[in-house]
């Protein structure tokens, strides 16, 4: 089924791979009972904010198969915004206000750009936290990406986040440990994109009550969920709503802004997502690089060359974590349960396994 986004300006639209166009008899959607409405909050920086929006509206419109699945876009003030940024919120997104006078069955809160080491003392923190405490009673489910599921449990728990040694930059393996509904019908080795300074001890989450179910040994937790009050919050570290070339357009940045002079060091290579002969180009530029520190020497980027080689290896469990997630909340809606109960033996299995990972 096609994905519509509402729009404040007018009639809703298709959302498709030629973007954006009027959906005409769509807008009696919402009275479906197999019609998910979902609040994206997204909070990006205006250099990703539309990519976002794109990543999210694609992969839930995959995911959505036989599910009529009609989004609303969302953003927290008190984020910098430039002109064509402001430009873009104008046009398709709506006021929070918009968010407290409507019903969802589900919202989706992506992170931004921090520029505090406090989460708590960035300008959108308060908002934040009101949407937090809105989505516990009011959604059958929420979504933190990243950052955002930093905030959420900082928010609810108090629970800080860690910086880390380097950057957590590529796609990681992760080994399913604990049996879920969200994870059902999926291998139980996950791979996810990953890009994060910051990272959440295991131990911390599971004595507050998260069920973490998939974590690896050298990379952390990935994917942990919990029950606040009517909503049940799924949280990814990682970025599962990755398209095939945004870590190799984060990485170019980065090179960008080391040759600029905006930041010290040159930036690590995104683990497990070049191939050997990528690799091989890169570590030639960045030779280049280190000698001659200039922005001039992005005409040289080998961005032609490697771009076509990419690989998206983690689409297909995307789509079907998302999947479970859309009929999660469908059987909510109908008063279903959805949520598999666990066996002792899958129980005592997991455990094995996230012991091994400790």
């Amino acid at each position: 089924m096609p994905l519509v986004v509402d729009s404040p300006q007018g009639p809703a639209l298709w959302f498709g791979a030629d973007g954006l166009r009027p959906a005409g008899s769509a807008n009696n959607w919402g009275a479906r009972e197999d019609c998910v409405r979902i609040a994206l909050v997204n909070n990006m920086p205006d250099s990703a904010l539309e990519d976002t929006e794109s990543q999210f509206c694609h992969l839930l419109d995959a995911a959505a198969e036989k599910f009529l699945v009609r989004v609303k876009l969302f953003s927290l003030p008190n984020i910098s915004r430039c002109e064509r940024g402001l430009d873009r919120l104008g046009r398709l997104y709506f006021d929070l206000n918009d968010l407290w006078r409507d019903s969802f069955d589900a919202v989706i809160i992506t992170g931004t750009e921090p520029h505090q080491p406090d989460l708590r003392c960035e300008p959108f923190w308060p908002a934040l936290v009101d949407v937090l405490d809105w989505a516990e009673e009011n959604t059958t489910s929420t979504v933190l990406s990243c950052l955002a599921a930093h905030a959420g449990v900082l928010h609810s728990d108090g629970i800080c986040r860690r910086p880390l040694e380097d950057k957590r930059f590529g796609v990681f393996p992760f080994r399913r440990v604990a049996d879920h509904a969200l994870a059902d019908r999926t291998e139980s080795l996950w791979r996810f994109p990953h890009s994060r300074w910051n990272g959440l001890r295991a131990d911390a989450l599971t004595s507050c009550g998260y069920t973490i179910l998939t974590q690896a040994k050298d990379a952390g937790v990935d994917f942990f969920v919990k029950k606040k009050r009517k909503s049940l919050f799924v949280h990814f570290q990682g970025h599962p709503e990755y398209d095939r070339l945004t870590l190799f357009k984060e990485y170019r940045r980065d090179a960008r802004r080391f040759l600029k002079r905006s930041r010290e060091t040159y930036p690590s290579m995104p683990s497990g997502y070049f191939d050997d002969a990528a690799v091989s180009f890169l570590n030639e530029f960045r030779k280049k690089a280190l000698s001659n520190r200039s922005e001039d020497l992005m005409a040289d980027f080998p961005e032609s060359t490697i771009a076509d080689t990419v690989q998206n290896t983690w689409h297909s469990l995307a789509v079907r974590v998302y999947r479970n997630w859309l009929q999660y909340v469908v059987s909510r809606k109908a008063d279903t349960p959805a949520l598999v109960a666990v066996s002792g033996g899958r129980r005592s299995e997991y455990a094995s396994a996230r012991r091994d990972l400790e």
